[in-house]
């Protein structure tokens, strides 16, 4: 009874903790009108770019209810992310949460260096040359498997099973459940934001323990029958470049980014296109646009919306004075909208010529990873979708993730059209 009790308290603890901090949220939101606050909030957390619009024209940074700072300029977001002397935790840490280890993620060097150079080899072009026909069988099947429908949902039919395919058989993953691993995935990928609700919590957990239980079973397997895999290389590194305990969250941060940034590209992406029926046509008359029609994406409506960095120092950042300690809340889907650097910047144009320097794969040091793989799984994707669903176009609402940080749908129903051609 005395164990019950304890769990009990603990509960109402945390829950006083997340409950309360989402009133006063709500409060900066909807009674002060805090821009910053807003965008945790409908309308703001649909479409967050007018609120970026209004940032902008407060000037190079505003300062949020916690006292932080964040910006959208361009310039600022891009030295930012690239200077040694702003990190993703204090300079004197001793280490994340252990609650939620994102590994590299949110570690400094070296050991952000040690464990990204652990996992680098994976994502190299010539690995990528070897995943593109895995890629195109997988999406040639999932397109088989809906043809057979009038009507479907573009996030559980195409956008999710892909990426958790092809990112489970870079880790080794035997028999994934692509099921489970999509719940896994939203669960932690939901949490990088913050945890919504008790239940929320709850799934959390579920998908952390289930994670770990099942990538400790792989180790072992992997320490008595090695493949040519990456798990197969971690357990090789172990006790070496990484340690027993790293290994969990390095792997668990793998799943995460290799379905959340993939999912929500493809999603935006054709979101997108549909809202510009010029653009569909456009591709659909010429697939090898595919890449084009990512890059702009990841400009446009890029999957993550935002990071922060601490700064170590005492310094100035147009003319803001940034104190050793304070956060900038570096605000990526702004940044990609900045008229300063990019022209008709609100306007999706596949065919434009100055969107490479996009940041929505951040810079710096933590440039993402993966960007190669989720670069090929999209735009293979979307080829594919042109080619075959020429015709596409919806056939309901589309309803988003409830999250601030990670921007994509949940679902998207469309209809192939009458103008589909399968199997050509």
């Amino acid at each position: 009874m005395t164990g019950r009790a304890a769990q009990l308290r603990s509960a109402a603890r945390f829950a006083s903790r997340l409950y309360g901090e989402q009133g006063r949220a709500a409060y900066h939101a909807y009674v002060r009108r805090v821009p910053f606050s807003r965008l945790r909030f409908a309308p703001g957390r649909d479409d967050p770019y007018p609120i970026y619009e209004q940032i902008r024209a407060e000037g190079p940074f505003i300062v949020t209810p916690l006292g932080n700072l964040a910006t959208v300029d361009h310039a600022l977001c891009k030295e930012i992310l690239r200077s040694r002397r702003f990190g993703v935790e204090p300079e004197d840490s001793t280490g994340p949460d252990e609650d939620f280890d994102l590994s590299f993620l949110n570690r400094n060097p070296p050991d952000h260096t040690r464990l990204r150079r652990l996992v680098a080899p994976a994502f190299s072009p010539r690995r990528m040359a070897d995943f593109r026909d895995g890629v195109e069988r997988t999406v040639a099947g999932l397109l088989d498997d809906a043809a057979g429908s009038g009507e479907l949902d573009l996030v559980p039919a195409l956008a999710s099973p892909l990426p958790i395919a092809v990112i489970t058989d870079l880790l080794g993953v035997p028999d994934a459940d692509g099921e489970a691993f999509t719940r896994y995935g939203v669960a932690l990928g939901g949490a990088l934001a913050g945890l919504r609700s008790l239940r929320h919590a709850q799934e959390v957990m579920t998908a952390g323990r289930d994670l770990e239980l099942m990538f400790a079973g792989l180790f072992d397997l992997r320490r008595r029958e090695p493949h040519d895999d990456l798990i197969s290389a971690l357990v090789a590194a172990e006790g070496d470049q990484v340690q027993p305990q790293e290994m969990v969250p390095l792997c668990i941060l793998l799943l995460i980014a290799g379905f959340e940034t993939t999912v929500n590209l493809i999603g935006n992406a054709v979101n997108a296109l549909l809202d510009h029926p010029d653009q569909w046509a456009a591709l659909v008359a010429d697939p090898g646009l595919a890449g084009a029609v990512v890059q702009e994406t990841l400009r446009f409506d890029p999957p993550v919306q935002r990071t922060a960095r601490i700064s170590f120092d005492d310094t100035e950042l147009a003319g803001q004075r940034v104190e050793s300690g304070r956060f900038v809340n570096v605000l990526l889907g702004g940044a990609n909208r900045d008229p300063a650097v990019f022209c008709d910047a609100d306007v999706f144009d596949i065919t434009r010529t100055d969107g490479a320097d996009h940041l929505a794969f951040s810079s710096g040091i933590h440039h993402c990873v993966g960007r190669p793989l989720a670069e090929l799984e999209a735009t293979v994707a979307l080829r594919m979708l042109a080619e075959r669903m020429p015709g596409l176009r919806r056939a309901g609402a589309v309803r988003r993730r409830n999250s601030t940080l990670i921007r994509g749908p949940l679902s998207l129903p469309v209809t192939r059209g009458t103008a589909s051609v399968f199997n050509r």
